[in-house]
């Protein structure tokens, strides 16, 4: 029986094996086309990853024609302000446009952490009387990444950042060409029980750290029972002078009950927009 059930069975045959595709060697294409290809890779793997594939990709990533490419694909209303502010290319220099494109300074908020959704990280923190906190808004803030704020005390409190123009994209040609403006904003409001007091100074640096321009605002105090009142103050840096390299963001707050705890200005939603000039 068992012989006869054996018979019975079909036979296996082994599948054959899928012969191996061949791999695509995209060293192979033309530059030309390489360089299309590449145009269509995020800037950031552009720069961290295919320039350290062989010497022929790296002097694609390094030459501005592959950033020209990917600026008028993306971004072509800033392509005739970056050609008309290009030095030279330089051989053996990466484009300046490869930081540019992929930073993305131009129409972005630099400030980093505006609403204390990171704690204080990012800010140079000087506290006063209780220090400084992070609470809710009590007044919805528009258009704030976050509704939450920085909560200062009884005594002034400061917070700072010193953005470095260069580092986020721009290049000395493009800040000194007049083109372009720096538009700096900041939110501050109270709680209704208690007034406050509120300070802001917004520095225009060059690469010493000499002041060439600034913009400073002390509002009148918000008195105490104020509905949890807020404002805006906002600044357009319109005619830069030559040499800005730095931008000085700093503000204080402070309660006028001095009562212990965090019952002072409340700040939120501070920015410094770098923006073309295109008329």
């Amino acid at each position: 029986m068992g012989a006869s059930a054996s018979r019975g069975r079909p036979a296996r045959v082994p599948a054959p094996e899928p012969e191996p595709e061949e791999a695509l060697d995209l060293s192979q294409l033309p530059p030309e086309l390489l360089l299309v290809v590449l145009s269509h890779v995020p800037p950031r793997t552009l720069l961290g990853c295919c320039r350290r594939v062989c010497r022929g990709w790296r002097a694609l990533v390094d030459c501005q024609a592959l950033w020209l490419l990917i600026l008028a694909r993306d971004h072509g209303v800033l392509l005739p302000l970056a050609r008309s502010c290009l030095p030279p290319a330089r051989d053996g220099m990466p484009s300046l446009l490869g930081r540019f494109c992929e930073r993305r300074p131009i129409g972005r908020n630099l400030i980093r952490n505006p609403c204390g959704q990171e704690g204080l990280r990012k800010w140079m923190v000087q506290h006063g009387g209780d220090g400084w906190v992070v609470e809710g808004n009590r007044s919805t803030v528009p258009g704030a990444p976050s509704q939450t704020c920085f909560v200062s005390s009884f005594s002034w409190c400061r917070k700072k950042q010193v953005l470095d123009l260069e580092e986020e994209g721009l290049w000395p040609e493009l800040l000194d060409s007049g083109k372009i403006e720096i538009c700096v904003s900041d939110w501050w409001g109270a709680r209704h029980d208690s007034g406050c007091m509120y300070r802001l100074l917004v520095q225009l640096l060059d690469a010493n750290q000499t002041v060439l321009d600034k913009f400073s605002a002390m509002p009148v105090p918000i008195q105490q029972w104020n509905n949890n009142v807020c404002f805006q103050v906002t600044h357009v840096f319109s005619n830069i002078k030559m040499g800005v390299r730095f931008v000085s963001f700093e503000h204080w707050g402070q309660d006028t009950q001095f009562w212990a705890g965090h019952y002072g200005a409340r700040v939120t939603n501070s920015s410094v927009v770098v923006r073309a000039r295109l008329s």
